[in-house]
């Protein structure tokens, strides 16, 4: 029945994609993203997509640690290489201010693609600005939080868990808060596990794009890191460095001298995944992409694996956001053909399918449907993820604002350099300098 019933909308679709491009000539078109396990997904995806519209894909997939460079770049010398770009979440506001991108309000009036029908975190992450106002330029395109991922096989062990009860008095089990977390990973450090010796968690701490800040910010929201006032967002003095934001940054530093592996100075996404695969640790931080592959995985998937959200801290219970909006590149010389590709991703069958084959799909449609949490062992983790996500700045100067996290905390968490207090002074500093040259201050 459900064949049957994918069969009749796909004949539909069909036919609705072929009335959309009558009268219109075919179009190559290329569609711009990072290179990661989500793009093989899309490729397989699209392929309906050339066939309901005549048009053709083709794909710009960059690796993570070069994709802002490369396509910034791009859309900063007004390049014509994409025709449309799931840029990352931080970028909406540069697009739409450097009119990157095409702003998509009337297309979705005319299509009836309603924003309310995708979860309400990832509109106001991917697709607003400004934050708070109903101007789009993006589709929310791919849904994504940091979460973890954890050895289910060795906290069920006997041995382990009387061990865990007896020295911290509770059972081993998923962590509610940071400070469990802690606990479990410093328990299985350095421990011999079928005769091999493993390592508590797998952090991210890399400096040279984005990684050791999609990481520390799980710990500083939960702790009462704020990045401004609630009435000025560029008041950040006493919010950014709240005393509770340097007891944060302290516990990630304890993290990481702790209960990471040797010589995980300089991971992100691609180190964590390997570190978890090959059984080094017992847990680790990533972005919920990839959960599919370790579900899969020969070596650790199955019911070998488990997955949670970010737990809660003292002062919150947030986890950073990642994910990308899909946007029509304005430079494009294929925008109608590029528009139809939006409205063809918008429909609820492709994104059901988008989740089947790997995807994370923002419409509510797919993840608030009957059995959704039970469709994959991740599902549960990924919903009650999204439900506490947060953001980081997605001003037009984010890149700079960016960096200076990346330095000042890599400094202090990595490298040891002075104090909390002093690094989150400095990041005040920095940002603020930021600011009053953008003109916000």
């Amino acid at each position: 029945m459900k064949m049957k019933t994918r069969m009749l909308a796909a004949t539909a679709l069909a036919g609705l994609m072929s009335g959309a491009a009558t009268g219109a000539q075919a179009a190559d078109l290329t569609l711009c993203w990072a290179a990661w396990d989500p793009a093989n997904a899309l490729i397989e995806l699209s392929r309906d997509f050339e066939e309901q519209s005549g048009h053709r894909m083709s794909f710009e997939f960059v690796p993570w640690p070069n994709f802002a460079d490369r396509m910034l770049n791009e859309l900063n010398s007004g390049g014509q290489l994409c025709d449309l770009m799931i840029g990352d979440s931080q970028w909406i506001g540069l697009a739409a201010e450097s009119g990157h991108y095409v702003q998509l309000n009337e297309f979705f009036d005319a299509e009836g693609i309603s924003m309310d029908a995708f979860i309400p975190a990832t509109v106001e992450g991917y697709s607003e600005w400004p934050k708070g106002t109903p101007n789009y330029w993006a589709l929310p395109a791919f849904a994504d939080v940091v979460g973890w991922t954890y050895r289910r096989d060795w906290f069920e062990r006997p041995e382990l868990q009387a061990e865990f009860r007896e020295a911290y008095g509770r059972d081993l089990d998923v962590p509610e808060t940071l400070a469990e977390l802690k606990d479990i990973a410093e328990f299985f450090q350095g421990r011999e596990i079928d005769g091999r010796t493993v390592y508590g968690a797998a952090i991210y701490t890399e400096r040279g794009s984005e990684g050791i800040t999609m990481g520390v910010t799980n710990v500083l929201y939960n702790y009462g890191f704020t990045y401004g006032s609630p009435d000025n967002p560029y008041d950040l003095e006493g919010y950014v460095n709240s005393p509770g934001a340097v007891e944060g940054l302290e516990f990630y530093k304890e993290l990481y001298e702790c209960c990471t592996p040797p010589g995980s100075s300089d991971w992100y996404m691609s180190e964590t995944i390997d570190a978890f695969r090959s059984g080094q640790v017992a847990l680790q931080m990533n972005f919920a992409f990839i959960w599919p592959g370790v579900d899969q995985d020969a070596n650790v998937g199955g019911d070998r694996s488990g997955y949670f959200p970010n737990p809660a801290g003292p002062a919150g219970h947030l986890a950073q956001l990642g994910g990308q909006g899909i946007s029509v590149v304005s430079y494009s010389q294929n925008r109608e053909a590029a528009l139809e590709y939006i409205k063809w991703f918008a429909q609820p069958e492709v994104q059901q399918r988008w989740w089947e084959l790997g995807g994370f799909s923002a419409l509510s449609a797919v993840v608030e449907a009957d059995g959704f949490a039970e469709s994959q062992p991740y599902a549960q983790t990924f919903l009650d993820s999204m439900a506490i996500v947060q953001d980081f700045w997605a001003e037009p100067t984010y890149a700079e604002l960016l960096l200076s996290m990346q330095n000042r905390v890599h400094r202090y968490v990595v490298a040891g350099e002075g104090t909390a207090q002093e690094a989150l002074d400095a990041l005040v500093r920095d940002w603020t300098e930021v600011f009053e040259d953008d003109g916000k201050m």
